[in-house]
């Protein structure tokens, strides 16, 4: 299962295939991470740096966490895709199709200067919740998506 959690301020990044640890981060910030709680991460419930200081203390890479630089991603279903803006302006997307059981993530882009700013993996990470949710599979043909995803 993939999450991404986000604030005005951090996007954080959870792939539950590698969570093996989640003692240190409850430890290093309870109020973030409660595994009775569901969801179990709240990003909103602890101050940025407090957050990022326990994704940073995940052993095992199952938490990760960038900066959103002011980008909103938001998921379009309707047009089979993940949308990146800063303000009014597209700065990347991510497309996919739909097939009786699984999402295909065909292609995913960022404009060149907006690039290494964790959009890319945002606009990915939208995608396949939303296939997770709906009990879809992925299929990831799109290079970026597919080693964002492992595979």
């Amino acid at each position: 299962m993939h999450r991404l959690y986000e604030t005005d301020d951090i996007a954080v990044f959870w792939d539950s295939d590698k969570c093996r640890h989640e003692r240190k981060c409850r430890d290093t910030s309870p109020e973030t991470f409660n595994p009775m709680r569901r969801p179990w991460i709240d990003v909103n419930a602890a101050p940025t740096a407090e957050v990022w200081k326990a994704v940073s203390a995940c052993p095992s890479g199952a938490l990760t966490c960038a900066y959103t630089h002011n980008i909103c991603v938001k998921l379009n279903k309707e047009e089979y895709r993940s949308v990146a803006y800063d303000g009014d302006r597209k700065v990347g997307e991510c497309d996919y199709s739909v097939t009786s059981d699984a999402f295909e993530i065909y292609h995913t882009e960022v404009l060149p200067q907006y690039g290494g700013k964790g959009i890319a993996r945002r606009l990915v990470y939208k995608i396949v919740e939303a296939a997770e949710r709906e009990g879809y599979a992925i299929i990831p043909t799109c290079s970026y998506a597919a080693k964002v995803l492992g595979s």
